[in-house]
C-alpha cells in the first residue's frame, strides 16, 4: 500500500508499506492493504511501519490518520 507520514515541515516516510501500526485515541490500530476507508485522530506514541526492507518507527505527539482505497496518509506533529 502507498503510505505517507507527513509533518508540517517534512515527510517522515513516503513509499510502499506492508502494514502500519498507529496509536489511535481509542487504542492501537493496524492498517493493511485493502483496509476500509477511515479517518481518526492519533495520540502520543509510536508509529510502526513494516516494509519489505524491515521495520521503521516514528515517535509522534498527535495526528490524523486517513485511509483511502489507494493510499494511507498520516499527518503528525
Amino acid at each position: 500500500m502507498k503510505l505517507s507520514i507527513l509533518t508540517i515541515d517534512k515527510p517522515l516516510f513516503e513509499g510502499e508499506a506492508i502494514s502500519v501500526s498507529l496509536p489511535g485515541i481509542y487504542g492501537r490500530l493496524q492498517v493493511l492493504e485493502h483496509h476500509i476507508p477511515l479517518i481518526t485522530a492519533l495520540k502520543k506514541g509510536t508509529v510502526r511501519v513494516e516494509t519489505s526492507e524491515g521495520m521503521q518507527e516514528f515517535f509522534v505527539e498527535s495526528g490524523t490518520l486517513e485511509v483511502r482505497p489507494e493510499e494511507v496518509n498520516v499527518l503528525v506533529s
